[in-house]
């Protein structure tokens, strides 16, 4: 996974009008963009394992505003998990389907998902998906439920700390991590 930046002749081809970039320099110490041309092309050992069949591909690190933003990829049907959060969730289904057994809806491929901060779900994998990708933005965290019995947390300090295990013991290098966090 990389970031690339556009070359100055290809930004021209790009603009027959002849319209003026904006010249303003991005400001001190800011962070540069993340872009990643084609996350379908993104090879299979940058899958962080999450579980059995349950994977997630890491797009951004936002540790001081306490959010992060993933692909999270199941290849088996069930129940998922039931976990509370505590802050908001943006959810595209980009392939296959989910819904809560909290809720009477489906999300299929193109779904939009809103979460509420405060609400608990129970995801399922439908059995009749091979694999489901959903990009999911999660502000804040949650916790794993099991009943009304906490059973752990994920928030974006976790999510970090399984992607550096992950590139250690596939021996990838960690500054592609670094390049993600915000």
């Amino acid at each position: 996974m990389t970031t690339t930046q556009t070359a100055p002749t290809q930004r021209a081809s790009r603009n027959p009008a002849g319209i003026e970039p904006s010249r303003i320099p991005l400001p001190p110490n800011a962070r540069p963009e993340i872009f990643i041309q084609d996350i379908n092309s993104v090879p299979e050992d940058r899958w962080v394992q999450q579980a059995n069949n349950v994977a997630f591909l890491p797009l951004c690190f936002g540790v001081t505003q306490g959010y992060y933003v993933n692909l999270l990829r199941v290849r088996q049907s069930g129940v998922l998990s039931c976990h509370r959060h505590f802050g908001a969730v943006h959810a595209h289904v980009m392939k296959g389907s989910w819904f809560y057994l909290e809720h009477d809806w489906i999300a299929t491929e193109g779904s939009f998902v809103m979460e509420a901060p405060g609400e608990t779900h129970t995801l399922v994998v439908p059995p009749d998906v091979p694999e489901m990708i959903t990009w999911f933005h999660v502000a804040a965290g949650y916790n794993y439920m099991d009943g009304d019995r906490v059973v752990g947390y994920e928030d974006v300090f976790t999510k970090l700390a399984s992607a550096r295990e992950h590139y250690k013991q596939k021996g990838l290098d960690q500054t592609e991590l670094d390049r993600l966090i915000r």
